[in-house]
C-alpha cells in the first residue's frame, strides 16, 4: 500500500505525522531491534525512528510558499514532499524500500497585500450610476481559507463599514461617503454628502475575489477630481491577518469601451532552450473607442515573477518572446494573465488567460546516484563489503534518473566489465505507480547492487564497478558513475607464534627491564585485524613483561637462580579485531647460575663425639656444607686447618704447638661426603678434646669460601678398673667393744681413671662378715657396725670389699679391711703378725 500522509506547514521538530512500520503493516519484529528502519532520502526535512518506524518532522522547518515544487500550485493538496525509506532485516538479510509521500498543508503565516501602498484609479466624469471599476487585487500566498476572505472600503473621513462573506446569490456591497448601513443619508460637518461609492466584491472564475468600486452618485470632475479612500483587506484566517493601501480615485474624461481580447484563453507550445528573442505567441485586443481611449497596450495583469523573468511582454504589439532560456525541467508550463488597457481616463482593461506549454529536448545526460542500502557503508565512493557476505546480498542502492520527458527520459543501465556484481530492479520492493494525476518522476529507476558471486578478501581486496546508463533520445546521452567495492576484511585467522614452546636460558643477577627474548607471532588477516598485541597470561603471575607491540620479554626486576631457577610465561598474541582472536605460546625461561653464593656450612660449630679406642683411619664425623650455586660454582673443596688445642688427660693440658701438629696429622675430611677421618686411635685418658676449623673453597671465580670450627670430644671406653686407694690391705682399725651400732669403722675409697657411668663406683661386702656385724655404704665405702657388740666378737676380723664400676661390662677392684675389736692395742705386735699371715694367706 501507499505511504500517504498530512501535516501543516511551520511546525516544530518532532511533530509525528505518521507510523511506517503500522501502516506497511509489519507489526512482528519490529521494536525489538530485529527489524529496523532508515531514511533514504527526505531527511532534509524529516527524521524517522530505526526501531519503531514513527515518521516526525525533522529540525529544518517547512515554509509551503518557499518550497520550489509549490511555487506554481494553485491547489493545496498538490503541494508536497516525497521521501524513501528501507526497511532492513535482522543482520541485513533482506533490504526493502518503499516511496512515500508528505502533503504539506497551509497555515495563515502570510498577511494579504496590495501591489502598492498607493492605488490609482482614474474614473470618467459623467459615468452612469452602478458602473463598475475594478480594483488592484490583493495577493495572499496562502490558501484556501486562510486566503483573501474580505475586503473593506474606509472614506476619507474615517467613517466605513465591512465586507461581510459573501453569501450564495449575490456580491456584498459596502457604501462610503456619507450613507450609513440603511442608506440614510447622514452629514459630516453641517451638510448632507451624498453618497459616490460603494465597495462590490465579485467571484471571478479562477477563484479569485475582484475588488470593484461602483457608482451611486454623479459624478462631477469640475466639483471635485479626485477621492482619496482606505482600501483594506482581511483573510479567512484565525486569528485573521489584513492590511490596507490607500485608494486614490482621480476623475477624468469618459472612456466608456474597455478593450476586448480576441479569445478569453490562449494557449501554446514552446521549445525550451529557445535562445532569447524567440517569439512565442501575439495577444490581439482591440478598442471601440478612438484616439487615446482606444489605443491599446499590453501589461502582465497575475504573473508570477517566474513568467516576468523569463518572457517579454511588447507593451505596443502583444507579442510574448523569450526573455531568457527555458529550461524545462525546471518550468513545465507557464499559465498567466495578460491584460489589455486604453489610455483613455481612466483606462479601460480586458484580461486573458495565457497557458504556455513547454516542449521537451534531450538536453540532460541520464544522472547516475549510487547511495547506500542498509547497513553497508558507502563513504568516498566506496562501499565497505564484508568478505563473508552470502551471494546475491545488496551492497548499494543505484538510482538512474533522467530529466528529460519521454523517450528522451527513458534510460537504461548495466554493470560493464568482469566483476562479481549485478544490477537487480528494486521496483519489486517500491510503491505501485503512481496515477496519471499525481507529479511523481517517471523517469526515476532504483536498482540493488547485488553480489553475483563470494568476495575473497585474500584474493581480491577490492572490485571497480562502473554503471553505465543511457537514454533513448535521438542522438542518445549517457552517463556513468564508478563505485569502489572495498571487501572488508573478516578476522577469520587467529595469530599464531612461529614456535608453540620456547626454552631461554638468562643468567641471574640480570640488570631491571634488560631483555630476555623476544617472540613473534604472525596473523594472516590485515589491517586491524592482523595488527597484534603481546601480553602475558595474568595467571603466570611471573616477574616478567613483555612489550605489547615487539614481543620483547623483559624482567621486571633481579631474578635470583637460588630463589627460583626456572618460569613458565603463557605468552598471549591478540589481534585487534572484532571479535578478537588470540594465539598463544610457553616460554621457558631457565635462569643460569652466578657465583653469587658463598659456600655455608650448615651450623657454624660441629661438635662430635667418638669413643675411645677407636680403630684408625675411622669416620669420626661428618660436616654438612652446602653452596646455593649450581655447577662449578657448587663444586667444593674441604680442608681441616688447626691452629691450637685444648685437649686435657688425667687433668694434665697438653702443650698446644705439639698438639695442634699433632691434630693436623691426625685428621683428614672427605670432600664429596665431608666426612672427617682419624689417623689413630683415640685414648680418652690421655686426650679427650679436640678442636680445629673446616674450610670450603668452591670452584667459581673468584672463589668464594666459608669455616666451620669442628669439636672432638672423645667418650669413655671402660677400659680402666677401679683402683682402691685407702685403706691398705696390711693395715687394720681398732674397734672397742663398747661401740654402740652405727659406728663408722673405716671408709674403703677408691678412683677409676674412666668418666661417667665407667667411673660410677659401688662398694659391697662380699666376705669376711659371719656375724653380719657390718655394713658399708653402696656409693660412699663407709663401713659402720650393724648390731652391737658382743663378747664372742672380740678379735680381729677381715672384711673383703670388692668395689665395682658401673661400666658394661663392669670392672672391679677388692680392698681387705682389717678390724681389730679389742679394748686396746696392749698386744699390737701379735696383731700385725695374724694380719700379714692372713694377707699371706689369701695370696
Amino acid at each position: 500500500s501507499a505511504l500517504r500522509y498530512r501535516v501543516a506547514e511551520e511546525g516544530p521538530p518532532d511533530v509525528r505525522i505518521g507510523s511506517v512500520a503500522a501502516d506497511l503493516g509489519l507489526t512482528a519484529g519490529t521494536g525489538s531491534g530485529d527489524v529496523t528502519f532508515a531514511l533514504e532520502s527526505g531527511s532534509e526535512y524529516f527524521k524517522i525512528d530505526n526501531v519503531t518506524g514513527e515518521l516526525t518532522t525533522g529540525p529544518r522547518r517547512i515554509d509551503r510558499e518557499k518550497l520550489p515544487q509549490c511555487q506554481m500550485i494553485f491547489d493545496e493538496n498538490e503541494c508536497f514532499l516525497d521521501f524513501e525509506v528501507s526497511v532492513i532485516g535482522p543482520l541485513q538479510s533482506w533490504v526493502d524500500l518503499f516511496e512515500g509521500r508528505v502533503v504539506i498543508t497551509d497555515i495563515n503565516d502570510n498577511t494579504p497585500s496590495f501591489p502598492s501602498p498607493v492605488l490609482q484609479l482614474s474614473v470618467e466624469e459623467n459615468r452612469p450610476i452602478g458602473t463598475l471599476y475594478l480594483l488592484p487585487t490583493a495577493t495572499d500566498r496562502d490558501f484556501g481559507r486562510n486566503g483573501i476572505d474580505r475586503y473593506e472600503l474606509i472614506q476619507d473621513n474615517g467613517a466605513g463599514s465591512s465586507l461581510t462573506r459573501r453569501t450564495a446569490g449575490g456580491n456584498p456591497i459596502t457604501r462610503v461617503d456619507g450613507l450609513d448601513r440603511r442608506g440614510r443619508s447622514g452629514d459630516s460637518g453641517g451638510g448632507a454628502r451624498s453618497s459616490v461609492f460603494e465597495l462590490q466584491v465579485a467571484d471571478i472564475p479562477d477563484g479569485e475575489k475582484q475588488p470593484q468600486l461602483i457608482v451611486k452618485g454623479t459624478l462631477d470632475r469640475e466639483q471635485k477630481d479626485s477621492y482619496e479612500l482606505i482600501l483594506k483587506v482581511r483573510d479567512g484566517g484565525n486569528p485573521p491577518r489584513s492590511s490596507q493601501a490607500l485608494l486614490r480615485v482621480s476623475i477624468t474624461d469618459v472612456n466608456d469601451n474597455s478593450p476586448q481580447f480576441e479569445r478569453s484563453t490562449y494557449e501554446a507550445e514552446m521549445t525550451e532552450n529557445a535562445p532569447p528573442g524567440t517569439p512565442v505567441l501575439q495577444v490581439r485586443a482591440s478598442d471601440r473607442d478612438i484616439g487615446v481611449n482606444g489605443q491599446v497596450e499590453y501589461v502582465f495583469g497575475a504573473a508570477t515573477e517566474n513568467v516576468r523573468r523569463l518572457l517579454r511582454l511588447d507593451e505596443a504589439t502583444g507579442w510574448l518572446s523569450v526573455l531568457h532560456r527555458i529550461d524545462r525541467e525546471e518550468v513545465a508550463q507557464l499559465k498567466f494573465t495578460v491584460m489589455a488597457k486604453d489610455r483613455g481616463q481612466p483606462p479601460r482593461t480586458d484580461r486573458t488567460t495565457v497557458v504556455l506549454g513547454v516542449r521537451d529536448e534531450n538536453d540532460n545526460v541520464p544522472v547516475v546516484e549510487i547511495r547506500k542500502i542498509g547497513r553497508i557503508l558507502v563513504r568516498d565512493g566506496a562501499a565497505l563489503v564484508p568478505e563473508n557476505v552470502l551471494v546475491d546480498t545488496p551492497v548499494a542502492l543505484v538510482q538512474v534518473s533522467d530529466r528529460d520527458q519521454g523517450e528522451n527520459g527513458a534510460v537504461t543501465c548495466t554493470v560493464v566489465g568482469d566483476v562479481p556484481f549485478t544490477l537487480k530492479p528494486a521496483g519489486e520492493t517500491l510503491l505501485p505507480p503512481p496515477p496519471a494525476d499525481e507529479a511523481f518522476d517517471r523517469n526515476k529507476k532504483k536498482y540493488f547492487l547485488h553480489t553475483s558471486a563470494l568476495l575473497d578478501y585474500e584474493a581480491i581486496k577490492e572490485y571497480s564497478v562502473t554503471i553505465v546508463a543511457v537514454d533513448s533520445g535521438s542522438p542518445s546521452l549517457s552517463s556513468n558513475s564508478s563505485l569502489m567495492v572495498r571487501v572488508v576484511d573478516i578476522n577469520d585467522h587467529a595469530p599464531i607464534f612461529a614456535q608453540s614452546n620456547v626454552e631461554v636460558h638468562f643468567a641471574e643477577n640480570n640488570g631491571p627491564g634488560e631483555r630476555v627474548v623476544t617472540v613473534v607471532a604472525t596473523d594472516a588477516d590485515s589491517g586491524k585485524n592482523a595488527e597484534i598485541a603481546y601480553s602475558l597470561d595474568p595467571a603466570s603471575n611471573v616477574p616478567f613483561y613483555i612489550d605489547a607491540d615487539n614481543g620483547d620479554i623483559r624482567a621486571t626486576g633481579i631474578l635470583d637462580r637460588e630463589q627460583r631457577e626456572r618460569y613458565e610465561l603463557r605468552v598471549l598474541a591478540k589481534d585487534k579485531g572484532t571479535p578478537s582472536l588470540q594465539g598463544s605460546a610457553t616460554v621457558a625461561v631457565q635462569v643460569t647460575d652466578r657465583n653469587d653464593n658463598a659456600p655455608k656450612f650448615v651450623q657454624e660449630i660441629f661438635t662430635f663425639y667418638v669413643k675411645e679406642n677407636l680403630l684408625a683411619n675411622s669416620p669420626v664425623g661428618m660436616v654438612t656444607v652446602t653452596d646455593a650455586d649450581e655447577g662449578e660454582n657448587a663444586e667444593l673443596t674441604l680442608f681441616v686447618e688447626v691452629d691450637g688445642a685444648d685437649g686435657k688427660t688425667a687433668g694434665e693440658k697438653v702443650e698446644g704447638e705439639d698438639s695442634a701438629n699433632e691434630q693436623e696429622e691426625l685428621f683428614s675430611i672427605e670432600n664429596n661426603t665431608g666426612t672427617i677421618f682419624s689417623a689413630a686411635s683415640f685414648d680418652r685418658e690421655r686426650l679427650s678434646t679436640y678442636t680445629f676449623r673446616v674450610r670450603a673453597v668452591d670452584g667459581g671465580e673468584p672463589r668464594k669460601t666459608a669455616t666451620a670450627t669442628v669439636s672432638l670430644f672423645v667418650t669413655d671406653e671402660n677400659d680402666n678398673a677401679p683402683s682402691i686407694t685407702s685403706p691398705a690391705n696390711e693395715s687394720y682399725t681398732l674397734l672397742p667393744p663398747a661401740s654402740s651400732a652405727r659406728t663408722i669403722v673405716r671408709t674403703v675409697t677408691a678412683i677409676d681413671s674412666d668418666t661417667g657411668p665407667n667411673a660410677d663406683l659401688r662398694y659391697a661386702l662380699v666376705g669376711g662378715n659371719p656375724f653380719r656385724l657390718f655394713e658399708i655404704g653402696h656409693t660412699n665405702g663407709v663401713i659402720t657396725l650393724a648390731e652391737p657388740l658382743e663378747r664372742r666378737h672380740r678379735g680381729l676380723h677381715r672384711l673383703v670389699v670388692r668395689v665395682n664400676d658401673s661400666g658394661i661390662p663392669s670392672l672391679c677392684a677388692t680392698a681387705l679391711v682389717h678390724v681389730f675389736i679389742n679394748e686396746s692395742l696392749a698386744n699390737a705386735t701379735l696383731v700385725d703378725a695374724q694380719v700379714i699371715f692372713l694377707l699371706q694367706y689369701m695370696l
